[in-house]
């Protein structure tokens, strides 16, 4: 491999090739840019669309096709005056809502005032009552479908709703899935441009400090940017022709990790690349061995991201199946243009991108008397106690895991602002009124609908079900109101009551879906995921780390310590979302960072062990490469103080860009961007360089068993110690 890669390098950097490279990414990129601009648009933010085909609520849909259209978005206007709403009021209302049936894309069956639901009621229809008892809070119900492009269309339709739905002196908020479906887009919206744009100003910050050099900085994130919008290309074209299932989340994350990753991969090629420029006169040379060296340490670090990511697939959830893929794109053509790209780039400026300080030829290499190199003369003394204490104090951070509620979030606890629909569920519930968007869509055999429907005369919280429709092949549906917020804990329970009922009525073949029957699905579906790929993450990145470092001992050492770093992390950011967050009021709305999502342990999880063990592939590649001339122990030390400094800031760029997801006003990836930069950051300053170096020097020559590396007595170390990667 080393032999193959540094063939293509020194063809890659050489004199005339370096400008085919160059010229060949300007030309890919032109082709991909214009499609990553396009990614919003094959976007899928409808939740239903995530599950799995043999999810209830999945079938469910599939049963009432042409019967009630997917495309649906039942949407509410909800006006309140704190004296009480007036006749006037209420006449207004009746006019706005001949306005609303009007807007394009609200379905024929128009818009409903609380005086023509009362009307309707008077005649025996089954209407729910759109005005509170206090007659404080009333709502318009209709329904918008622009077909498959609601997503699109939904926050102008939204903007013209809000226009006219005016009334001095009182209230008035978008609620239901339309609201709900406004508010997501304007959560998301600009996600392909500011948060790159943020993510960038933070990485340049940390690249200035790094490099302490005003114009260094400017190959890496030129790089990484030829990454994003190729990547981004990629994903779009398999989202649009494969099938590839993309959300908002997918595409912030994508920009986040490429970038993060991409910087990560740059510091350690420039590391080599400035200690080669001290060796070799001519810079196509340098660059030549800087890729033979650093080249594999990324290529396994890259593979094993990419790896972890699609062991995604294996979700039921199509939203996380289908984030694996679109990451590993994302990393693997990272890779890919920090070892073709960004190579060009540096041997085409030359040494004067390393103003002010130039490595030139024959120029003193720094010395291993830094900070990590102190740091391990601390530790060599007495590692056992070391890295015993250092375990401890990770299982005690381990302990916040028990204040850990991945329940999920209620509508009120899913963003980090108090959106328009928002304020207007609360008022619904606080003023005693159901949300008629959200209700149970019950399917079963027409013979036996009528005993179903009585089945669920007892549970509370559910309203009377409405009008039995024949929907073909003996089968007949209805619907009744789900009397809380379409994603609590309490709409849940009324779910599993109904599920129980019905499913109790022998021969009815009865199913049911509906909103809150979706996410109570989608919990299901990430519960389980979380169970299965979890282990299989564990075993594929062991067998990939057993295979690179060709040894048993070695691989089960640092699977443990990214395990319990990841334990820490997560019980550490737990204490912080429950007693920070929430206490002090960091976020506008903080009801949220007292759960999490379902999906969040497994997220978090596969993020810190497939970055995570990256820094301990940097290190370990280089222990082994060391422990050939002067032993483990002597081997891991060089390893720590010639490697740390690059790796501490690789760290710091991940875990900075990772924290840019709190710029977004959704609290999954607020608690997302904490976890994954606090577990990074743990992994660089205390995993990787205490409580790994602790261990190796330790247990010395036994960590490669059961190859025979490092089995001869242990060679004296020379008294200078080499200090870059």
């Amino acid at each position: 491999m080393s032999a193959c890669i540094d063939k293509v390098a020194g063809k890659l950097t050489g004199p005339v090739t370096k400008w085919i490279v160059l010229v060949g990414a300007i030309v890919l990129v032109g082709i991909m840019a214009p499609l990553n601009g396009k990614l919003i648009d094959v976007q899928n933010n409808e939740a239903s669309s995530w599950l799995p085909g043999s999810a209830e609520s999945t079938k469910v849909v599939e049963e009432l096709t042409g019967t009630v259209d997917p495309n649906d978005i039942p949407t509410l206007v909800v006006y309140h005056r704190a004296s009480g709403l007036t006749d006037a009021d209420l006449a207004a209302m009746d006019a706005d809502a001949q306005e609303i049936a009007e807007i394009k894309g609200v379905t024929d069956e128009g818009a409903f005032s609380p005086n023509q639901a009362k009307a309707l009621a008077a005649t025996g229809a089954k209407i729910p009552p759109l005005l509170s008892e206090d007659g404080k809070v009333a709502f318009i119900a209709f329904t918008f479908n622009f077909g498959k492009n609601g997503w699109q269309d939904i926050p102008d339709a939204a903007k013209d709703v809000r226009k006219l739905s005016k009334i001095d002196g009182v209230d008035v908020h978008l609620a239901g899935f339309g609201g709900q479906a406004s508010d997501a887009s304007e959560a998301f919206e600009g996600i392909d441009t500011n948060l790159i744009f943020a993510t960038l100003l933070v990485v340049i910050i940390i690249l200035l400090f790094t490099y302490r050099s005003p114009i260094l900085w400017l190959l890496p994130i030129i790089s990484a940017g030829f990454s994003y919008m190729i990547s981004g290309g990629v994903v779009y074209l398999l989202a649009k022709y494969a099938d590839l299932t993309v959300n908002g989340q997918s595409q912030s994350i994508l920009g986040i990790l490429v970038i993060g990753a991409g910087t990560d991969y740059a510091l350690l090629l420039i590391a080599r690349y400035r200690e080669e420029l001290r060796n070799h006169e001519d810079r196509h040379e340098a660059m030549a061995f800087a890729l033979h060296r650093a080249a594999p340490a990324i290529l396994a670090s890259a593979a094993t991201v990419v790896i972890g990511m699609l062991c995604l697939v294996f979700a039921d959830l199509n939203s996380t199946a289908g984030l694996g893929p679109v990451l590993a794109v994302g990393v693997g053509v990272t890779y890919l243009i920090m070892v073709t790209l960004l190579p060009a780039l540096l041997v085409i400026v030359g040494r004067w991108i390393f103003w002010p300080k130039r490595p030139t030829f024959g120029s003193e290499e720094p010395t291993g008397s830094g900070l990590w190199a102190r740091v391990g003369a601390r530790i060599k003394p007495r590692p056992r106690m070391v890295w015993g204490i250092t375990t401890a104090i990770l299982v005690i951070a381990c302990l916040g895991l028990f204040k850990l509620d991945p329940s999920g979030f209620s509508t009120e606890e899913t963003y980090t602002k108090k959106f328009d629909s928002i304020q207007g569920q609360a008022l619904l519930v606080d003023h005693g009124l159901s949300d008629t968007s959200n209700t149970v869509q019950i399917v079963a055999d027409t013979d036996k609908v009528a005993d179903v429907a009585s089945s669920l005369s007892g549970i509370k919280g559910l309203g009377d079900p409405t009008e039995v429709q024949d929907i073909g092949k003996g089968r007949s549906y209805f619907e009744a109101t789900v009397n809380a917020d379409i994603s609590s804990t309490k709409a849940f329970d009324l779910v599993e009551d109904t599920r129980d009922a019905v499913h109790d009525v022998d021969g009815a073949g009865a199913l049911v879906g509906g909103g809150s029957a979706f996410y109570l699905d989608t919990k299901i579906a990430s519960e389980r995921d979380n169970k299965v790929i979890i282990p299989i993450v564990l075993v594929v990145v062991f067998l990939i780390l057993v295979l690179l470092l060709r040894a048993l001992v070695a691989p089960l050492i640092l699977m443990a310590t990214v395990v319990l770093s990841f334990g820490a992390a997560l019980g550490i950011s737990t204490l912080l979302f429950t007693e920070v967050f929430t206490r002090l009021g960091v976020f506008e709305s903080n009801e949220g960072f007292a759960h999490v999502d379902p999906g969040f342990p497994l997220f978090t999880f596969v993020f810190l062990v497939a970055l995570g063990i990256d820094y301990n592939i940097f290190l370990m590649t280089r222990v082994r490469e060391e422990t050939a001339n002067v032993g483990t122990r002597a081997g891991s030390l060089i390893a720590l103080s010639s490697t740390g400094g690059v790796i501490t800031s690789a760290g710091l760029v991940l875990a900075a860009t990772f924290l840019v997801l709190g710029s977004l006003p959704l609290v999954f990836l607020a608690q997302l961007g904490v976890a994954v930069a606090l577990g990074v950051l743990l992994d660089t300053m205390i995993v990787r360089s205490v409580l790994v170096t602790a261990l190796n020097l330790d247990l010395g020559g036994k960590i490669w068993w059961p190859s025979k590396l490092d089995r001869d007595p242990v060679v004296t170390a020379p008294e200078e110690t080499p200090a870059t990667v």
